[in-house]
């Protein structure tokens, strides 16, 4: 423990004694300096008593031992000192706030020390001080305060303590992790202290470690300048940066905000630093620390030198990892020829050819010289035979064997066997024996071309190699160079050149010429054919002028296009491989593909990037290397950009330039882009509002309106027309027919009338019967043209005495029967198909039938029920009809026969309303025979309440929970509510077992429980009356209360009073 903490362990002892005596104990402990957890201000004790000891402490108390001074007048007040770090928890921060050591002044000794002073009964001044006084002044209100004369006691001096001086370690990690311990470490940019609990951040290149908040603001002023570059510069070492300084991490940069750890460096995680080394295998083993790694102190791997004769263990540091190292000694390995050694030092790579001069000589023998030893052929063993000269250095007895190792070139010349000829070859090895003469009488047999035997041509033998070689009347014959026979006589010698005429193709064989024989070396003719073939890459056509491989591609296309369903193989000739560098730009968006050019895409970016790959926000780093086309990692903090619209942020991850912010989703009102309404709740990234509305501003013609909707000035649709014409048409109404121009626009000159009017008008015939449409063709100068007059045809006269005759027996014009002139088929087809298209089908076969000219009429296909029913219309119609092509393309064709009349007078829809009419007529009588039939006959009791009128907007549960309380009281009953079609309520009551209740008990628990009914509807207005009737388990009511038994009052009067009621009209309200 240290000297403080035991002064500490002392004060409280003394403080718990003083406590125990009794003697003023709360005032004393609140007057001390120094008690608690931290002293002078640097603690929670220290806050209590620098803040409120107002008594001086007499100086006869012990004291702190005297110590030297040290100034802290320059300790900035933005970050705390040394001092003020004494204590545990944030005593050092709350202390330096409230009381304790005084900044600026100076702190003294290391030994803390009790300050106070214990009262005790004998204390004389502490009891006066307690104390009342008789000579103290008299108090007057309005006056200043006389003090007593008493001079007050001297301060008591407060503990000071020296600030531990700057570090001077020999390495820069532990230099800068003893200064922010002590408080000595400055930050370059606002000059206070960097402390442990600081947020810091540390340059890559100078190692300065700076607050973060600070190094932000540095960074944020740098990027202000008007530079298209994104660097800034380090504030302790003028270097260029890119890297935002963004989180506040360990120096390692494995730990995201490190906490601040006692035993630890500050701001170390505490992990392994494990930082890569660049010209060393092995990462740092040091603990996460600030400043640079310092150099490896483990050994390198056995290495051995170049030779492989020596090995050598060095230091890390020491070890050439890139270069190797030579032993300086002789290399010694046997070079290629086999025969002499590598007098190289130790070296890298290969030894190589040997260069040593060796004596050698020809194989014929005639020449000796001295040559590199790489450069001799093979061996071979020669006779000398004389040729060697006796010179030479090499001494070679004649008659003997030397070795012969390189072509001199130089022409033999040793004479054959005869002795009278020479060998004409090159260097060549020798042997012992001449050899034998080629023109020897046993030798040369035939004459020069070989046909003819000597025997044939000569009387007597060749006796020697010197006697004449007779030649033959025939052709020589002997292959050319070129292919072709000699075409000479036979000759001695070589044959001469070949004169003959022969066919080439050119090298696409398309074109073939006569030309004289080329001795063997053929140049191809070239035509002026440029190929078209498609190359392997698919990519390039070969464009080669005279191409020897377009044929073989001409049937490489088509097997391909024959066996496409196969998949054939697609083996490209050898003329039509690409041969360019595809140049394509990789998907890293960097670099080309270096590849030949090829078909399909190109493999991935074999590149590496040595530069740190950062997302957009620059928070999240990929470390280099990376291989080329990394993407920018994602990022999981947020995003830092700022809307333009100025509209708070929507929450969001980090993510690429090349990718947008969502869009704004805040509300506006925006002025839409023609300027007439303000349109409101328009989202915020909508950057036009439109309203829909037509423009409406006059054209350049000063007579159309712009039609287009609402859109931006100087777009109306006129814009881009020349002139000062629109594209509407005109529309002003002619003079001479009142039709409207429909030429196109014209402004400003007028209508041209003297072209006929292309509008439709109608002539029709004297009757009104007949119509039809035709051109107007009225001009300026013609305003009634003449037009072709209709006359009646036998239709019109057909009317004509039909009206006639109505007119004589006095016949409705307007009377329509019940007459339907459709099958019951066509009316059962219209009502289950839809009524929009089966009447749309029924005005196309009017139509048809009103044009007398027409004879076929051919429908769109469609599925089989809805030719059915084109089918039976036509049957009524009088047409023929039949159903064409197969399906999906089935189709139904009409054709009009002389079976033909007209169109019915009625439609399908007015037959069906009949026919729907006479259903109802017909079961109205039926119900009204049924209830004559019942009325005949006995009636049954009552088994029901009807509610009559009941209110508008009525529901069945409204009416259960009003009559709930009356209908309980009839538990043998069970009561079913019910809307009848003529908007009654009904209420018909049910026995709840099949035996016990007869219809008249029911009828009587009816007739009792009717008027308590009939008081809760009047009274709730749910009904306007109540009857009780006998209905059927079907609902419907078959006798009424107030009907007569026995039938007095049958006829119309009982069939209208058990017939269903009118619907009532429900009057709006006003």
């Amino acid at each position: 423990m240290s000297d403080g903490g035991a002064t500490q362990t002392q004060t409280q002892t003394q403080t718990q004694a003083s406590s125990s005596a009794g003697g003023g104990s709360q005032p004393s402990r609140r007057g001390r300096s120094g008690r608690g957890r931290g002293e002078g201000g640097n603690g929670r004790g220290g806050r209590r008593g620098g803040g409120r000891n107002a008594n001086p402490q007499p100086r006869d108390q012990a004291q702190p031992a005297p110590a030297p001074e040290v100034s802290t007048e320059n300790a900035p007040e933005s970050e705390p000192t040394n001092s003020g770090r004494r204590g545990r928890g944030r005593g050092g921060n709350r202390g330096g706030r409230r009381g304790g050591a005084v900044r600026g002044g100076t702190v003294s000794g290391t030994q803390r020390t009790f300050g106070g002073s214990l009262t005790t009964a004998a204390d004389p001044d502490a009891s006066d001080a307690q104390g009342l006084s008789a000579d103290a002044p008299d108090f007057v209100p309005g006056q200043p305060v006389v003090h007593r004369g008493k001079q007050p006691a001297p301060k008591q001096k407060k503990p000071q303590y020296p600030l531990a001086p700057k570090s001077v370690a020999a390495d820069l990690p532990t230099r800068i992790h003893e200064d922010i311990s002590n408080g000595q470490y400055e930050c370059v940019i606002c000059s206070s202290e960097v402390l442990r609990p600081s947020r810091v951040w540390s340059c890559g290149l100078c190692w300065t470690v700076l607050h973060l908040s600070c190094v932000k603001k540095w960074f944020t002023s740098q990027l202000k300048k008007d530079d298209d570059t994104r660097s800034w510069r380090c504030p302790g070492c003028n270097s260029s940066l890119t890297e935002e300084p963004s989180a506040y991490h360990c120096w390692c940069g494995k730990d995201i905000n490190p906490r601040n750890v006692p035993g630890l460096p500050p701001h170390s995680c505490g992990q392994t630093c494990s930082k890569p080394r660049a010209t060393c295998p092995h990462p740092c083993p040091l603990e996460c620390h600030a400043g640079p790694c310092p150099p490896c102190t483990l050994m390198g791997p056995t290495q051995s030198c170049f030779c492989g004769k020596h090995e050598v263990t060095k230091r890390c540091t020491e070890t050439d990892y890139g270069n190797g190292w030579s032993c300086k000694e002789i290399c010694g390995d046997l070079l290629p020829c086999g025969e002499h050694f590598c007098a190289t030092p130790c070296h890298s790579g290969l030894c190589g050819s040997c260069e040593i001069p060796v004596q050698a000589r020809c194989y014929c023998g005639k020449e000796h010289k001295e040559i590199p030893c790489d450069r001799r052929d093979d061996l071979q063993m020669s006779f000398n035979y004389g040729q060697v000269s006796s010179s030479d250095s090499e001494d070679i007895s004649e008659d003997s064997w030397f070795d012969g190792s390189f072509d001199c070139g130089a022409t033999c010349g040793r004479k054959y066997d005869c002795g009278l000829h020479d060998c004409e070859k090159t260097c060549h090895s020798q042997d012992e024996v001449p050899a034998h003469c080629p023109s020897a009488p046993d030798v040369v047999l035939h004459c020069p071309c070989g046909k003819t035997p000597l025997e044939e041509l000569l009387e007597q033998p060749r006796q020697s190699c010197q006697d004449k070689i007779p030649h033959c009347k025939k052709t020589c014959d002997k292959i050319l160079s070129c292919g072709h026979q000699c075409m000479d006589t036979c000759h001695t010698g070589p044959c001469n050149t070949c004169f003959q005429k022969q066919d080439i193709s050119c090298r696409c064989t398309r074109t073939v010429s006569k030309t004289l024989c080329h001795q063997g070396e053929i140049a191809t003719p070239m035509c002026f054919k440029v190929c078209q073939a498609q190359l392997n890459c698919s990519r390039h056509k070969c464009g080669e002028r005279c191409c020897p491989g377009e044929k073989k591609a001409m049937e490489r296309q088509a097997a391909k296009r024959k066996h496409r369903q196969q998949q054939a193989p697609d083996e490209v000739e050898a003329e039509h491989i690409c041969l360019r560098v595809c140049g394509r730009t990789l998907k890293c968006g960097t670099h080309q593909c270096s590849q030949i050019c090829h078909a399909g895409p190109c493999p991935s970016c074999l590149e590496a990037v040595f530069e740190e790959i950062s997302c957009a926000c620059g928070r999240t780093v990929l470390q280099p290397p990376q291989p080329c086309g990394t993407r920018p990692p994602e990022c999981r903090f947020d995003c830092r950009r700022a809307p333009p619209c100025g509209h708070p942020t929507v929450k969001h991850n980090c993510h690429p330039d090349d990718v947008d912010c969502p869009k704004c989703p805040f509300l506006v009102e925006k002025a839409c882009i023609c300027g007439k309404q303000r349109m409101k709740n328009r989202p915020c990234w909508l950057e036009e509002a439109r309203c829909g509305l037509p423009c409406g501003k006059k054209l350049k013609c000063g007579t159309h309106t712009c039609r287009k909707e609402c859109h931006r000035p100087g777009e109306c649709e006129d814009a881009d027309i020349p002139g000062s014409h629109c594209a509407q048409s005109c529309g002003k109404t002619r003079k001479s027919c009142d039709h409207s121009c429909q030429d196109s626009c014209h402004a400003p000159y007028p209508c041209k009338e003297d072209r006929p009017c292309q509008s439709k008008t109608f002539v029709t015939c004297d009757c009104q019967h007949r119509k039809k449409e035709v051109k107007c063709m009225a001009t300026k100068t013609n305003p009634t043209p003449d037009r072709d007059i209709l006359k009646c045809d036998d239709e019109c006269l057909r009317l004509q005495r039909n009206q006639r005759l109505a007119v004589a027996l006095n016949v409705d014009p307007d009377h329509n029967d019940d007459h339907i002139p459709y099958s019951d088929t066509t009316l059962k087809l219209f009502r289950e198909l839809s009524h929009t298209w089966a009447q749309n089908q029924e005005r196309e076969f009017r139509v048809f039938a009103s044009e007398a000219s027409e004879k076929r009429l051919r429908f769109k296909p469609m599925p089989s029920f809805q030719r059915a029913f084109l089918h039976a219309l036509a049957e009524d119609f009088g047409f023929d009809s039949e159903s064409q092509d197969p399906e999906p393309h089935r189709h139904v064709s009409i054709f009009k026969t002389p079976r033909f009349v007209a169109a019915p007078k009625k439609t399908l829809a007015q037959c069906v309303k009949i026919r729907t009419d006479a259903a109802k007529t017909a079961a109205a009588a039926a119900a009204a025979s049924s209830s004559a039939a019942a009325a005949a006959s006995a009636p049954e009791p009552f088994n029901a309440l009807l509610l009559s009128a009941p209110r508008f907007g009525l529901t069945i549960d409204e009416v259960e929970s009003a009559l709930a309380n009356h209908l309980k009281a009839y538990n043998t009953l069970s009561f079913t509510t019910a809307f009848l079609p003529s908007e009654e309520i009904l209420i018909r009551a049910v026995p709840v077992t099949s035996w016990g209740t007869t219809p008249s008990a029911i009828e009587s628990s009816l007739a009792s429980l009717k008027p308590l009914v009939a008081r809760t509807v009047t009274k709730d207005g749910i009904a306007a009356a109540v009857t009780m009737v006998h209905a059927d388990a079907n609902l419907n009511v078959l006798r009424r209360e107030g009907t007569s038994a026995n039938g007095s009052s049958g006829g119309w009067n009982a069939v209208v009073g058990r017939a269903a009621a009118q619907r009532r009209t429900i009057a709006p309200k006003p």
